[in-house]
């Protein structure tokens, strides 16, 4: 478990054994059902969970239509939380389910600000996977916007095959953005 995010960090910076000793010191060790939520709607967000085993969903759900939007799928090798509500210490817009029994080392804002403020190794690690994700988040809304039902899925499936294994094919659609119909002519 905690050799998963030796490797992860050391793909950016690497760590001596003490410097991973003191961040893995940091860190949370916690296990979850399928089906149980490790964050919620309207409450507070203590952690920022790398995932260690499993998968997981982050999902937005309007109120007036009871429509869920999934915004991400996280498994192994992954960070996930309401990124909002953790850097503000609000109530959380999104909540977060576990698809398949999970694992995860879990960081608070607290300890990941004190790491950052005495590591520069591992300021410059959450400053790279933050540039990262901003990339990634550019990305999907520029396809969301721009691209064809049939590009998305076919990028999805490039870039993510496993992805098409592990989740029903009704999530799958979601967060495309189309119909479970449109995702099975799609995928035909």
């Amino acid at each position: 478990m905690s050799e998963l995010l030796r490797q992860h960090i050391e793909k950016i910076t690497p760590l001596s054994d003490e410097e991973f000793t003191y961040i893995l010191s940091h860190f949370v060790v916690k296990k979850y059902k399928k089906h149980r939520f490790i964050v919620q709607e309207n409450e507070g967000v203590t952690y920022d969970f790398f995932v260690t085993k499993g998968l997981l969903k982050s999902a937005f759900t309007n109120l007036e239509n009871g429509k869920e939007h999934i915004l991400q799928f996280a498994w192994e090798d992954w960070w996930i939380t309401d990124y909002q509500a953790y850097f503000n210490q609000t109530k959380a817009s999104l909540g977060i389910e576990c698809m398949e029994e999970v694992e995860v080392l879990a960081l608070s804002l607290h300890n990941r600000d004190k790491l950052c403020a005495e590591l520069h190794k591992i300021e410059h690690f959450f400053r790279r996977k933050s540039n990262a994700g901003y990339v990634a988040l550019q990305r999907r809304i520029l396809s969301l916007l721009n691209s064809s039902a049939q590009q998305r899925c076919d990028q999805l499936l490039a870039t993510y095959p496993q992805l098409f294994q592990r989740v029903p094919k009704t999530l799958i659609a979601s967060y495309l953005g189309v119909s479970r119909e449109t995702l099975s002519r799609l995928t035909k």
